[in-house]
């Protein structure tokens, strides 16, 4: 990298603001490192629970049930009450061999040098564009990240009465974004045989009076300038029209690992996360990796007892267990400054 910028030397740079990046960040400051610096993208930290405005958070971390929101606000309060440095509307733009990185920002491009770096990136849902369904482009099409991001943090209601497809624990998250909002969805939809999550969850569809189509795909959106209506397929069956006005697809997440996957770093090829040993370590052993960045390969996942199908994508980690893991990381990044983690050894 050229030494164009204005450079900035930290003792372990955390990039993302969520759960897993902040809990880093406030255990490696409790343990005794001087400069910790959060890099955030978004104009606020605290991730995605910023716009969840629904219980349970926090039970883990605080032993108490809070909003989204709340536990967001909370976990932010608490890196800053502990020293943390956190820059947002900051974007990593490129990670460099032994710790360098390329950040943007309104104050300009800055050159900085990290002993560590970790990536807690997180994941996104897989988008409509992505799941190759066909029709217009009207409006009233969104993910749940989207969903309530226009809920709670626009106070818009995008549609009244859409499709939600897809039955995975966030389904259930955006059907209570729904609900809170005065939405009311006309039917869930789900390709395999089984909902994605156990009973009592999957129970909320039809407690809220909303139909749910088993072994149902998603074919055509049809409408000009605003969806009107989806037609659908069951297995074995016809082709249906359901009148809606928009479509909320959910879930199938994917690693927001965009930065890693132009970088040096090598990636795990089923699930284009970070490859990382044991400790977290990334192939540069300068770089970790925690949270839902880091998926599991099929046959190492542990799946969490909402899931049901074997053909699901692999399982996301909840706000307490990406609070869990940052911890446990930030401690292996400690052990490893005092030279006291086994030696590294990665295998490509």
């Amino acid at each position: 990298m050229t030494e164009i910028f204005k450079k900035e030397i930290v003792d372990v740079a955390v990039i993302g603001a969520g759960p897993s990046g902040l809990s880093a960040a406030i255990t490696l400051k409790k343990l005794g490192i001087q400069k910790v610096v959060v890099l955030e993208r978004e104009a606020e930290a605290g991730g995605v629970p910023r716009h969840c405005g629904h219980p349970p958070f926090g039970i883990r971390e605080f032993k108490r049930v809070l909003t989204g929101p709340v536990y967001a606000k909370k976990i932010v309060e608490t890196a800053q009450n502990a020293g943390v440095i956190i820059k947002l509307k900051t974007t990593v733009t490129m990670l460099g061999a032994g710790g360098e990185l390329i950040l943007t920002s309104p104050e300009g491009t800055m050159h900085m040098i990290a002993k560590r770096v970790l990536l807690t990136t997180g994941i996104r849902e897989t988008p409509r564009s992505a799941r190759l369904v066909s029709g217009s482009r009207a409006l009233g099409i969104f993910t749940t990240g989207a969903l309530q991001s226009m809920v709670y943090l626009k106070n818009r209601i995008p549609f009244r009465n859409p499709i939600i497809v897809g039955t995975e624990i966030v389904s259930y998250s955006a059907l209570l974004t729904c609900r809170n909002a005065g939405i009311e969805p006309v039917a869930m939809l789900e390709e395999n045989s089984c909902p994605s999550v156990r009973w009592p969850i999957y129970k909320l569809a039809s407690w809220f009076g909303v139909q749910l189509f088993l072994q149902t795909k998603l074919v055509k959106i049809l409408g000009q300038e605003r969806v009107e209506a989806v037609e659908i397929s069951a297995k074995n069956g016809p082709v249906q029209n359901i009148a809606c006005d928009g479509v909320l697809f959910t879930g199938q997440y994917t690693p927001e690992s965009s930065l890693a996957r132009i970088s040096h770093l090598e990636l795990n090829p089923q699930t284009s996360s970070p490859e990382v040993d044991e400790f977290g370590r990334c192939s540069d052993p300068v770089f970790y990796a925690a949270g839902n960045v880091v998926q599991p390969s099929r046959d190492q996942a542990k799946v969490p007892i909402y899931y049901t199908n074997n053909n699901l994508p692999n399982p996301v980690e909840d706000a307490g267990q990406c609070w869990s893991q940052g911890r446990t990381t930030a401690k292996n990044i400690v052990k490893d400054l005092a030279g006291k983690l086994p030696s590294f050894s990665h295998q490509s």
